[in-house]
């Protein structure tokens, strides 16, 4: 197994260069490129977009700084190039949709971007690979990083939200891919954690607030998409294979609450609206901060849940699957009826 204390310096060097740069970036902005309160947002006041660049500085850079000093045998990390390029297409096209707010781009135009980088995924050799078709997995590959890059740009509607769900995913991976060795998992899990963890107190903080954007979030969607095809789940349970949808259920099952709340009332599902599961929670009675201690519970049980997945039987495996569903089917079911 590769030294633990090259994934912690991967982690910590994704820490500090994060924290670092969302002061650096609010001072070199001046006042100028920020989120201000509109439509469902509640905010007060102007809010600096530093989050995002300052995420990509700490998992991308972190990532280079790795990859450029420390020796590696060759082909070890290649696919590791595909998250650094799918990275910066999914961040750039996020920055303009940011920088164009509150228009920002057509969701053709992000579709179109996420494809791009899912393509840059497959082209390095990161994809799904537990089915037998090429053209099956390329196609699953799309939808599935085009799902979570959605579905993490979706939960980004209360402070800490989004990035506290994105950590406990990337723990989790982190815990899975390290016996296994899937390095290029690893690396991109602890860089995406350590990001994260040096983002969030900026996103809360009153004198240094700080929200991520769409270029914030759509990078850690598609991130955690990267590093989960990578690492190995069904060495010894081949139904393991479904452990990322336990890891990532909660983001996945509140797009999934967003879109079909819309279609029930015949809305367009891609055009923001106030049916978000948070939303209708805060309006029962819920804190921002109880929302968001709720869901990362929740994906703390389901992240425990996926480890058991890897070694346990069918029937266990049946079990664990049937009540998931049947528990994610009764909380839409009784969110939904909360008023709006």
């Amino acid at each position: 197994m590769q030294n633990l204390s090259v994934y912690f310096f991967c982690a910590l060097s994704a820490f500090l260069i994060t924290s670092v740069s969302v002061p650096l970036i609010v001072t070199l902005l001046d006042g100028k490129f920020t989120d201000i309160p509109s439509g469902l947002k509640t905010h007060s006041g102007a809010v600096p977009l530093a989050g995002g660049p300052a995420l990509m500085a700490g998992i991308f850079l972190s990532l280079l700084i790795v990859r450029l000093t420390i020796p590696f045998p060759t082909g070890t990390l290649h696919s590791l190039r595909g998250v650094l390029a799918g990275g910066l297409i999914i961040f750039a096209a996020g920055l303009v949709d940011d920088i164009k707010k509150p228009a920002g781009i057509s969701a053709l135009t992000k579709f179109a971007a996420q494809t791009a980088a899912a393509a840059a995924l497959i082209f390095y050799g990161v994809k799904i690979n537990f089915v037998g078709s090429n053209i099956l997995s390329y196609i699953l590959t799309v939808l599935w990083v085009i799902g979570l890059t959605n579905a993490f740009n979706l939960l980004d509607i209360v402070d800490l939200l989004a990035v506290s769900q994105a950590c406990c995913a990337a723990l989790f991976f982190i815990i899975i891919a390290l016996p296994s060795e899937q390095i290029y998992v690893n690396f991109t899990a602890c860089a995406l954690l350590g990001a994260g963890i040096g983002f969030a107190p900026y996103n809360v903080s009153k004198r240094c607030k700080s929200f991520m954007g769409d270029s914030g979030s759509m990078l850690l969607g598609f991130t955690l998409a990267a590093a989960s095809m990578g690492a190995q789940y069904s060495f010894k349970n081949p139904a393991a294979v479904l452990a990322p949808l336990l890891i990532l259920a909660v983001p996945l099952w509140d797009t999934a609450f967003v879109f079909t709340a819309r279609i029930m009332q015949r809305k367009n599902p891609f055009k923001g609206s106030p049916d978000h599961a948070v939303i209708r929670l805060q309006k029962y009675g819920l804190s921002s901060n109880s929302v968001v201690i709720v869901f990362l519970a929740a994906s703390i049980i389901y992240g425990a849940l996926a480890l058991l997945l890897i070694h346990l039987n069918p029937f266990w495996t049946s079990v664990i699957l049937t009540l998931t569903i049947l528990d994610a089917l009764a909380c839409g079911v009784y969110i939904y009826k909360l008023k709006t």
